[in-house]
């Protein structure tokens, strides 16, 4: 018997609101966006005065933080080795330390206060980082009545990079420092635990103070927990973007007392998995210390980020206020935890932790994680499947045709995101491959243009063209466009599971969509306004706000912090991947359920239209001027530029050659920038095919490990020679066959406070032991070996052996390569008047950070 809905076909009713109240819907979305999310980013506290100080005793004072800061970058730049870092940051601190301890109560704290000099080496990078007589101003704070020995370690460093006074990167964090330990040593704070302030006078080189501390201090091993603070740009907030690791009660710390939240686990993984070009000194204390903590750096304004333009003036003053606030808090808290009497009992694996538009911080466990994302993922499943089992009731059509028509509109939306995603992504990769990366660099609003109105062209004109082609025999609009959002939910569901199974926290981005459209679908099956026309669209629209704030928050914060950055992540990174790959993930958690409701107004394919309309006027404007990415001194483009003399030895130590010129290394995707402003001078880039076929390290004066990776862009410029200063001497101490297949060379090196060592074996010898961490030796690290050397304070001689193997006895020939490479990163003064102008013609949209330098290669 066949049923009595078989060969029917139904005409419904497919009437549509007016084309001209589509705009009223969007632009609902974008002023919701400008009201909400901006301004709850861009609020600060006000700063408090030293006038406020007698009523707020407790407070932390910006603008006394301010005032140090501004005496602390007069200095200039503190470059290790440098008088500004080694003799006066020393004491400016240790001035500002007896300040305090002229205020502290003494009868309640025993304050003591250490510089610390020393050296060591360790593996960072594939390089062997080698230091000498670095120093660190250490204060350690225990209130008289305890006698614990646990103590919280607050760490920042006073160095900078050449050129750059410092401010943001990372004198503001030290001020800060120097304010939380004058307030809470002036009142009777309760502190269980003791406090270390860490002031690390050398992270730029990199990251040599903390591994100086954790390594060879008498206080290090007391340290239990961390606060670790930083900077990737110019002051505002400081974002947490590392926790723990496996360590959640530093979580439940951070969320119960800090004051202005701004956090995320998306942050955390990005950088973990090497999609920021940073390092903290974090990763020290982790590695080598097995110290938990909190990474929390300042990252908005990268684009000054060590360059000359970190100044003082361009810290926000609210940056100390907010800043200021959020460490004293957690200082006091932690001070009083229990867990650091052993914190060891309480690392039990990570947690997933983000904030909601800096109101509030939300954090659990992963464990806990799972079970919310598995739960909504299952919510969503099961409410879909109810929602397209009661239909047959509603449409008169038999079941198994109600879930074809479901199969057939999802395949149309699987189909559409696969097109949407595949075509944004392919249009980064276009644009890189035709020269237009990075146009959105300077302008971040070109992103929206080139990566966002694809997205949400493509998600709906494939539904839409679908609608119109069945709107006379089909099932009722408003149904249809709900069955749309019910297919998109289910791909992010498809999503979520592998994120789940492979362990990604991030993956919480995903499950606060699902779980609030699973509500709207709820609401809307209990109430039956799923069946009204268009009055389901009131919990469906009201239950996205809440995801839509959270997505275009971090949507906002992420070009914020990481936009900034892909101007110095390398020539060989394309930076297009990473910002049309974010547009791709939030477009589709946004636009999934918010671009089907345009196809309840008339014209839809027209007003979809206009969005890859304005695609195709955003690709037009990026290869216009307007595309241009850098602009002077506020986002400009990054180069190192080195004056350099060169010297190549025989084996008889005799010169077989010498010359000079300026090594220039681009550090962004547009390493040909200057091309046109080469062509149009007198310079000639020359060709390094040669010297890289015969010369180590194609004879380029490398100063550090990220140098490598940009070595293939880079390039050379024959020129005149700098001043002859300050270029190493290498001298061989002896050489000795230590049995009958290992010889031994005892070697020194004596130069400048910046140094690079090259170390590649010929023929058949292997390094089989050296004066260094053997950690390249044990690895068979592929050569040649790295070593980085700097010192601060003792300008001895690096006195160092190489001990090499060969399969036969037979020595005769070289054994070894050697290039030594000495940096002159803080000696302006002895600049050539040729130099200066090479440097003055550089375009003014252009920042090439200078110094001089010298490359010697010996055959030994």
């Amino acid at each position: 018997m066949k049923s009595k809905y078989e060969n029917l076909k139904i005409i419904y009713n497919r009437n549509k609101f007016g084309w001209y109240w589509a705009p009223l819907f969007l632009s609902f979305w974008f002023v919701l966006f400008y009201v909400t999310v901006i301004p709850s980013f861009e609020h600060y506290p006000n700063i408090l005065h030293i006038k406020d100080e007698a009523n707020n005793p407790t407070r932390f004072i910006g603008e006394r933080a301010e005032n140090n800061l501004l005496n602390l970058t007069k200095m200039g730049p503190r470059v290790v080795g440098s008088a500004a870092n080694e003799q006066g940051t020393i004491q400016f601190l240790l001035n500002e330390v007896d300040k305090i301890q002229s205020t502290a109560k003494n009868d309640i704290f025993d304050i003591e206060v250490d510089v610390q000099v020393g050296s060591g080496n360790y593996v960072l990078w594939k390089m062997v980082n080698m230091y000498q007589s670095i120093q660190n101003v250490i204060v350690r704070v225990q209130r008289i009545d305890s006698n614990k020995t646990s103590c919280l370690l607050l760490n920042s460093h006073f160095d900078s990079v050449p050129e750059s006074s410092g401010a943001g990167d990372a004198g503001a964090m030290v001020v800060i420092m120097l304010e939380v330990l004058r307030v809470i040593t002036k009142q009777d704070t309760p502190m269980d635990h003791c406090l270390l302030f860490l002031f690390n006078g050398a992270e730029e080189n990199p990251l040599q103070g903390s591994h100086n501390f954790v390594t060879n201090h008498k206080w290090a091993k007391d340290a239990r927990a961390l606060i670790n603070l930083d900077s990737a740009g110019s002051g505002n907030r400081e974002l947490l973007f590392q926790s723990g690791p496996d360590h959640p009660w530093l979580m439940n710390y951070y969320g119960k007392h800090i004051v202005h939240p701004f956090a995320s686990t998306i942050a955390e993984e990005l950088f973990q998995h090497n999609f920021i070009p940073s390092d903290t000194d974090f990763r020290i204390f982790r590695d080598f210390g097995k110290i938990p903590g909190l990474d929390m750096a300042h990252v908005v304004n990268g684009y000054v980020y060590h360059t000359k333009y970190d100044k003082f003036n361009l810290i926000p003053r609210h940056t100390y206020q907010l800043t200021g606030d959020n460490v004293l808090e957690l200082t006091k808290a932690f001070a009083n935890a229990p867990e650091l009497d052993d914190p060891s009992k309480h690392a039990i694996g990570h947690t997933v932790f983000y904030d909601f538009m800096n109101w509030i911080l939300i954090y659990y466990s992963q464990t806990t994680g799972v079970i919310l994302n598995s739960v909504a993922c299952g919510a969503a499943l099961i409410s879909i499947f109810l929602y397209v089992w009661l239909l047959p009731k509603h449409m008169g059509l038999r079941r198994s045709r109600t879930f074809i028509h479901f199969a057939i509109i999802f395949g149309i939306q699987l189909l559409s995101v696969i097109l949407a995603v595949g075509f944004t992504v392919l249009l980064g990769i276009i644009l890189d491959l035709v020269g237009l990366p990075l146009s959105w660099y300077s302008q971040t609003w070109m992103a929206f243009g080139l990566y966002f109105c694809p997205m949400f062209f493509f998600l709906g004109i494939l539904p839409a063209i679908y609608l119109q082609k069945t709107k006379e025999y089909g099932i009722p609009l408003g149904i249809a466009v709900q069955l749309f959002m019910h297919a998109h939910c289910l791909i992010l569901v498809l999503i979520t599971i592998p994120m789940i199974c492979f362990g990604i926290r991030s993956a919480f981005l995903l499950m606060v969509g699902i779980i609030f459209y699973t509500l709207s679908v709820i609401i809307n099956l209990v109430t039956c306004l799923h069946r009204k026309t268009f009055l389901w669209l009131i919990p469906h629209i009201v239950c996205q706000i809440v995801p839509y704030l959270l997505y275009t928050y971090n949507c906002y914060a992420f070009f914020k912090v990481f936009i900034p950055m892909q101007g110095r992540d390398g020539p060989d990174t394309d930076p297009e991947v990473l910002t049309s790959g974010y547009a791709v993930i939030i477009s589709l958690l946004i636009a999934g359920f918010i671009i089907p409701i345009l196809f309840i107004f008339r014209k839809t394919k027209t007003i979809l239209s206009i969005f890859a309309l304005i695609c195709v006027i955003f690709i037009i404007l990026a290869a216009t001027p307007v595309g241009f990415p850098y602009t002077a001194k506020t986002s400009p483009q990054r180069y190192y530029v080195t004056n350099t003399i060169r010297r190549f030895y025989n084996p008889d130590m005799t010169v077989r050659r010498e010359d000079s010129g300026y090594y220039v290394v681009p550090v962004d995707r547009k390493p040909h920038s200057l091309d046109e402003f080469f062509s149009n001078s007198n310079l000639t880039k020359a060709s390094r095919t040669e010297d890289c076929e015969t010369e180590l390290m194609c004879g380029f004066p490398i100063y550090n490990a990220r140098w490598l990776g940009y070595k293939s862009q880079s390039f050379w410029i024959p020129g005149p020679s700098p001043q002859i200063i300050g270029i190493p001497s290498m001298r061989i101490i002896s050489k000795e066959a230590v049995s009958a297949t290992n010889i031994k060379f005892q070697i020194e090196i004596s130069g400048p406070d910046h140094m690079g060592i090259f170390i590649q074996p010929l023929d058949d010898a292997n390094l089989v032991d050296w004066s260094f961490d053997k950690e390249p030796i044990d690895q068979q690290y592929t050569p040649p070996y790295f070593v980085y050397f700097s010192y601060g304070l003792d300008p001895a001689p690096l006195k160092f052996y190489l001990e090499f193997e060969r399969y036969s006895p037979d020595w005769e020939g070289p054994t070894f390569d050697m290039a030594v490479i000495g940096h002159l990163v803080h000696h302006e003064i002895h600049y050539t008047d040729e130099f200066r102008g090479f440097i003055k013609t550089f375009p003014e949209w252009s920042y090439p950070t200078a110094w001089t330098s010298s490359y010697q290669s010996w055959r030994l």
